[in-house]
């Protein structure tokens, strides 16, 4: 007896090898026995059907930005000691103002500029 001919579908004339261990072959022909599919089947839809999420991960290992991170750091350390200062029962003074005041220029200074070079490394020259 010749085979059924599939009617209304698409002819899947292409092959793709795929190799898996035997508990993971044992894990797909069961999957697609519970949805009631053949193996092909099941991973076709599967595959596309499914959207996949990717990630990108950017490594840049640049001066530039090791500089930026510690100062980063270096202005947390001030913001943790004025914290302190005025939890341990500090007064406020014009010399803590211009502290706190110079931080934050500092942390919008290099907020700046690292959102400058994201916008060189995208290939795009926003402004934020």
């Amino acid at each position: 007896m010749a085979p059924k001919k599939k009617r209304n579908e698409m002819k899947h004339s292409n092959i793709i090898c795929l190799r898996l261990s035997d508990i993971e072959l044992e894990l797909v022909n069961h999957a697609a026995s519970q949805a009631k599919l053949s193996r092909s089947d099941y991973l076709r839809n599967l595959i596309l059907d499914h959207k996949m999420a990717i990630h990108y991960e950017v490594v840049i290992d640049s001066q530039t930005i090791k500089m930026l991170l510690a100062e980063y750091g270096k202005i947390g350390s001030n913001l943790n000691q004025i914290a302190k200062y005025f939890n341990t029962g500090g007064a406020y003074s014009k010399s803590v103002t211009n502290e706190i005041q110079q931080c934050l220029y500092d942390l919008y200074r290099l907020k700046k500029e690292l959102l400058k070079m994201i916008g060189d490394y995208r290939g795009n020259s926003e402004t934020y």
